[in-house]
């Protein structure tokens, strides 16, 4: 039976079942709860009916708790990704709910592994713009400890040496990266944005996903997609520090264009998140 999920925060997860099992490891940190909303990063996955009837939409921006912030041009983004939310999403959400949820989570291998070679593809753009810094505050964001790719290039030869194919890049991470490059060329503000909202989500919704998709088809598995060397509390804060301090040479004008592509850097990441259910 597939799992049935609850949509207040305080719940934990019905019995759930485990296709598609590969050899057992270490489990990863905390839990994730659902609602219906598309093309938005929450605290939670997010679901929509499709003819599956079941679509994984996307992971928090909410890195951290909001206590821990300090300040600065990220509390605005923050705040901003926060607002996108519904109220059963986020106490900070102001959208309206657009119908039930549906709560039917079944996540594959075959389709986990898609999701996997996407994300590599997106934040090894990523990083390539980042070393190569067209823009030059671009290189403030080099070396952080945030960076995803070489994990992401282990786990993919660890399912590779369990038997598993590794499939080629989709359409979702090929138009996300073309995106990217695009952007990083010609519009700095934007492209920061894209760059926050991946790396923030992942330590916080990200992680979310990967402990339950761990438990439900990899015996608790912790891909070292889900590992960072250090703090990474420290590490998060030493980057909101580079943003704030890039983003302080912006004008309003500038600060406000990054916050409008908000909604975009969750679309992208929404539709690569849909790939674990494929």
């Amino acid at each position: 039976m597939a799992s049935t999920l609850p949509l207040s925060q305080s719940h934990s997860f019905s019995t759930i079942k485990l296709p598609n099992r590969v050899p057992k490891s270490t489990p990863a940190p905390s839990s994730f709860l659902f609602s219906k909303k598309t093309s938005s990063l929450s605290s939670q996955l997010t679901l929509s009916s499709t003819r599956r009837h079941t679509v994984v939409v996307a992971a928090t921006t909410t890195e951290m708790p909001k206590k821990q912030s300090k300040g600065g041009f990220v509390d605005e983004m923050r705040a901003v990704a926060m607002k996108l939310h519904t109220r059963d999403q986020s106490r900070e959400g102001e959208k309206e709910p657009e119908g039930p949820p549906v709560v039917k989570w079944e996540p594959s291998i075959n389709g986990y592994l898609r999701f996997l070679v996407d994300s590599k593809l997106v934040y090894d753009t990523l990083e390539a713009i980042v070393e190569k810094a067209p823009h030059p505050s671009y290189a403030e964001f080099r070396n952080t400890g945030l960076e995803r790719s070489e994990a992401l290039k282990k786990d993919l030869e660890w399912f590779k040496e369990q038997g598993h194919e590794i499939p080629e890049p989709s359409s979702p991470g090929i138009s996300y990266a073309r995106y990217l490059e695009e952007l990083s060329e010609k519009d700095p503000q934007a492209f920061i944005c894209h760059f926050y909202n991946t790396y923030f989500a992942h330590t916080a919704g990200g992680r979310m996903i990967g402990k339950k998709v761990a438990e439900m088809i990899l015996d608790k598995k912790e891909l070292e997609f889900y590992k960072w060397e250090g703090n990474l509390s420290k590490l998060l804060q030493n980057v909101r520090d580079k943003l704030n301090e890039v983003a302080a040479n912006w004008s309003r004008e500038e600060k406000d264009h990054c916050l409008e592509e908000t909604e975009k850097s969750f679309k992208h990441s929404g539709e690569i998140l849909r790939l674990i259910l494929s």
